[in-house]
């Protein structure tokens, strides 16, 4: 008889084979997961009375799992965004799960039954060409900070790398020679290279020639050399916004995030004319469907179709208001 292996068991598989080995995920997404079963584990021992390690597989059904994300927005005040993405980690090992424990298939597949939670998706936001270049202009040159910010900040809006692929940036990453580029290995252990423009590949060269703090630092370093962290990224981003309100006013009311750069640079590309699929490729995208969403924000392209629409002939009518008794049952 073959013995079923246990919960911890199967999790601790899924981790160190599944999503390690086989799979070879990002340190993003195994972070992402895990602290996704931290969160589902603490949860089932406040409303089980077992710990973690006691824990059967049968404990974690689907109406266990609807508890959890809803606690989630009750208690943590998530979004449905995020609510999402934990359900994401939670189907995942538990297709992974369907081929190691087949007894469990009709509680398996309840639980993968259980829907992601639909929200209204906001038009992304980007910067317009006045607001890139007082933000460029933001950061003071004259120290080094300043010009690892103006780099940084440049290749970013240029490129449209994601904030992990800027900060995982070295020297050896970038190729100023004929056909100069920037080589990343993107989202799904993609390699991917962007070319840099004439300006962008003269900035580059002249912050390559720094003083390095450390051996094999990274591109853009922190003071004492080691990598920038998100919160760092974040934070110097905000100090120049905060800066360049001043030649700009629009970006007081914007808040400007390195994803927001990328999206910038997409919107960009996208008014200059290029296509939509060339736009998937120089992102990393996936596919060139994720690119419909920088066309709902382009108002700009829509202006100009409407521009060779033939218009329709309309009038304007004249506002005849209802009778007083129709208008009272109208608005009850």
């Amino acid at each position: 008889m073959t013995v079923q292996p246990t919960f911890p068991t199967l999790l601790q598989r899924y981790f160190t084979q599944r999503l390690v080995q086989q799979r070879q995920a990002s340190s993003h997404t195994i972070a992402s997961y895990r602290d996704t079963f931290r969160l589902l584990l603490q949860f089932a021992q406040r409303r089980l009375h077992r710990a973690p390690s006691a824990l059967a597989l049968e404990n974690i059904d689907a109406p266990l799992v609807v508890e959890f994300l809803n606690e989630l927005e009750k208690t943590r005040n998530v979004t449905a965004r995020t609510r999402n993405l934990r359900l994401t980690a939670i189907r995942s090992f538990f297709r992974y799960v369907a081929f190691e424990a087949p007894a469990h298939a009709a509680q398996i597949q309840r639980l993968l039954a259980v829907p992601a939670k639909r929200y209204p998706r906001a038009l992304v936001p980007f910067l317009s060409r006045q607001e890139v270049d007082a933000l460029l202009a933001a950061p003071d040159q004259r120290t080094w900070s300043g010009r690892r910010d103006h780099a940084l900040i440049l290749l970013a809006v240029q490129t449209g790398l994601r904030l992990s692929e800027l900060t995982g940036l070295h020297q050896r990453d970038l190729q100023f020679g004929t056909g100069a580029h920037v080589r990343v290995i993107g989202k799904g252990r993609k390699e991917r290279c962007t070319p840099l423009s004439k300006n962008t590949r003269a900035v580059l060269a002249a912050w390559a020639k720094e003083p390095q703090k450390l051996p094999d630092q990274p591109l853009f370093p922190n003071a004492s050399g080691g990598p920038l962290s998100a919160h760092g990224v974040q934070y110097l981003l905000a100090k120049h916004v905060a800066s360049a309100t001043t030649a700009c006013p629009s970006l007081k009311n914007k808040r400007v995030s390195p994803h927001v750069l990328r999206h910038t640079t997409a919107m960009d590309l996208l008014q200059q004319g290029a296509d939509p699929c060339v736009i998937a490729l120089w992102l990393g995208h996936e596919s060139p469907e994720t690119t419909q969403i920088y066309l709902d924000a382009d108002l700009e392209l829509k202006q100009r179709v409407l521009d060779r629409v033939t218009p329709l002939h309309g009038k304007p009518g004249r506002y005849r208001p209802d009778d007083k008794l129709l208008a009272f049952l109208k608005n009850l």
